[in-house]
């Protein structure tokens, strides 16, 4: 009985933590400067795409811009290859990949399936589908191991306690 009480406290207190997190997100995000956000989602992304950039598997994208937007966190940015990898705040980009943060957790984590969240609707493309897709199947390709220890143990406790909670949602 305590357990079932403790465990049932733990998972409201979760769900309070999950509700409130993007709230706070969206908060420090938006007294950010631009160019802070801009440069440290470069140096990440350089980082967790640096096989695929040298394997030249990004060629796709060269002369191409994809606008993501993570809704939750109020977080916009475009991503293309002229060079190298280049990330700049949102214009108009050629197509538009839309997600919630637990979304993007849950795929970074091997998770979720990007098709599974693009057909429940809670992963949008919007622009050139075609560029859309690849950009989708690219992120199957996108392993951890090039993250910091610290960033991918981080990522798999959330998208484990995500995937917990799911289902109670």
């Amino acid at each position: 009985m305590a357990q079932a009480l403790s465990q049932q406290l733990s998972q409201h207190l979760a769900q309070k933590v999950l509700h409130f997190a993007p709230q706070i997100s969206r908060r420090s995000l938006s007294v950010m400067p631009e160019t802070l956000k801009i440069a440290a989602i470069n140096t990440l992304l350089n980082r967790v795409l640096a096989e695929q950039l040298q394997s030249d598997e990004l060629d796709f994208l060269k002369h191409k811009w994809v606008g993501i937007c993570v809704d939750d966190i109020g977080l916009r940015f475009e991503v293309g290859i002229a060079q190298q990898l280049q990330v700049r705040s949102f214009t108009q980009p050629d197509v538009t990949l839309s997600a919630n943060v637990p979304e993007l957790i849950l795929v970074a984590a091997g998770i979720e399936d990007p098709d599974t969240l693009f057909f429940q609707r809670k992963l949008r493309i919007e622009g050139d589908t075609e560029l859309g897709l690849q950009v989708k199947n690219l992120l199957l390709s996108i392993e951890l191991d090039n993250l910091p220890k610290p960033a991918q143990i981080g990522i798999e406790q959330l998208a484990k306690m995500l995937h917990m909670l799911r289902p109670s949602e």
